[in-house]
């Protein structure tokens, strides 16, 4: 909640109606949601402001990766966080649309058009590397010139990549920093500790539904918490423990809850003791 309002989800484009009033959109994966994406959020939701427009992200509810590779990388963030950081960075709308093949072939222009069929489009906010649709052909040439023929016409507003030591942020370099155990790394380009929610099960065990990212098997110092929520706002940690990777992608920890419970784990800055390869 911000000022009074709640963030409003949308499930895909066919959801969005005229009653959402004014969008300028960011489109992306957002996992992870690290420094770089920070800054894009920061200038959407001030470019959003000076044109009478709500702040909106269209995101996915899987990575297109699946599709367009055949396997999804582990995910950095867990979709609900994903939501709620959302929420704390000033957006006002997140329409979630379904990645599959239908939407892997579909033009970028056809895809604008179901955009604004249904609603006023202020514009979209990108960097200038950045580009959707089929074969990335949307990109922002592609869709300033869209924009200029269409009527009613839309904008394209481009803000600089955030840069950490010379170089754009990568959600492909942060999980390479957690799988290589390089968590103060990975916390540098995120801006804060690295986590995974996943829920109990037997034997002190919390096991994750899909891929996460995690680091090495070995012992490390986590943080313990609730699984965000809208409610509860961007979640903190609650107490520390030592707990362990296994080879199996579980994390084992000195305490047991229901299973099925959900938590959130945040890791330190790096392992109190890594295990050696068989």
């Amino acid at each position: 909640m911000r000022d009074g309002r709640s963030l409003v989800v949308v499930a895909g484009v066919r959801g969005l109606g005229r009653d959402v009033g004014r969008l300028l959109v960011a489109v992306g994966v957002f996992d992870g949601l690290h420094r770089g994406h920070a800054s894009l959020l920061r200038g959407l939701v001030r470019e959003a402001a000076r044109r009478h427009a709500r702040a909106a992200v269209l995101t996915f509810d899987a990575h297109p990766d699946e599709i367009v590779q055949g396997a999804a990388p582990p995910l950095l963030l867990d979709p609900d966080e994903r939501l709620v950081r959302l929420d704390s960075a000033g957006v006002d709308v997140v329409i979630v649309e379904h990645f599959d093949a239908a939407l892997r072939e579909t033009p970028y222009d056809a895809f604008v058009g179901s955009i604004t069929s249904r609603v006023d489009l202020a514009g979209f906010v990108m960097t200038a590397d950045a580009a959707f649709g089929h074969n990335r052909g949307g990109t922002v040439d592609a869709l300033g010139r869209l924009g200029a023929a269409s009527r009613p016409g839309f904008e394209v507003v481009v803000v600089p990549p955030y840069l950490v030591d010379g170089r754009p942020v990568r959600s492909t370099e942060i999980r390479e920093h957690v799988a290589a155990g390089r968590l103060a790394e990975a916390r540098q380009l995120l801006g804060r500790r690295h986590s995974a929610t996943g829920s109990f099960e037997a034997d002190n065990c919390v096991a994750f539904p899909v891929p996460v990212a995690l680091p090495p098997p070995g012992t490390y110092g986590i943080g313990v918490g609730p699984p965000a929520s809208l409610d509860n706002g961007v979640p903190a940690q609650r107490r520390t423990v030592v707990a362990r990777v296994d080879r199996s992608g579980r994390v084992e920890l000195p305490e047991h809850a229901a299973d099925g419970t959900r938590v959130r784990l945040a890791f330190g800055d790096g392992s109190t003791q890594k295990e050696r390869s068989s």
